[in-house]
């Protein structure tokens, strides 16, 4: 019997007619085609198939589809672009954080998750925020450095952004004077 979902895939609302048993990370692949998360272990051991799911970041392998009816959910393809990358991904880029590639996409969506609650993770907490993340190229040191990288330009730049509207609003309630 096949049942009607609707969910909210990078921003936009998607519908598809699943399996009940079907995992989130099949309706993704196979029925959606999203090609950022990954088919491997399929347990919940690996990370490959992390998707951030209403602002946690979640192994979509053990997740049932069914259940994502409503919700918002994230991969990689949200992010950015080769020519406009985000943050994260031009982090990992400029530390030659990954080899294959095979697991970035979800280290990266965890270290989003991460990001999005703390702009300003200790060693430690970005540890724990990738932990659940396997890589057979890399000593973690690379994307642990990504991550930090990424953080601090993400706090600069939020910092700048802030200055210049700052700028703005002076201006503008100087010229209403």
């Amino acid at each position: 019997m096949a049942i009607k979902i609707s969910f909210f895939l990078n921003g936009k609302e998607v519908s598809a007619e699943i399996s009940p048993e079907m995992s989130l990370l099949t309706v993704l692949k196979d029925i959606l085609h999203v090609t950022s998360v990954k088919r491997a272990c399929v347990q919940g051991d690996c990370g490959a198939c992390t998707v951030i799911i209403d602002g946690m970041a979640m192994n979509s392998c053990l997740v049932l589809a069914a259940t994502m009816d409503g919700k918002s959910v994230f991969t990689l393809e949200s992010l950015g672009t080769p020519e406009n990358m985000h943050p994260l991904q031009q982090a990992f880029y400029d530390t030659g954080a990954f080899q294959c590639g095979f697991c970035a996409p979800g280290i990266i969506m965890s270290a989003k998750a991460l990001l999005d609650k703390n702009p300003d993770p200790s060693e430690d907490e970005i540890r724990r925020g990738l932990s659940g993340n396997l890589c057979r190229c890399t000593g973690y040191i690379k994307p642990l450095d990504a991550v930090k990288k990424a953080a601090d330009n993400m706090r600069a730049s939020d910092i700048a952004v802030n200055a210049v509207m700052d700028a703005a609003g002076r201006m503008r309630d100087g010229a209403s004077n």
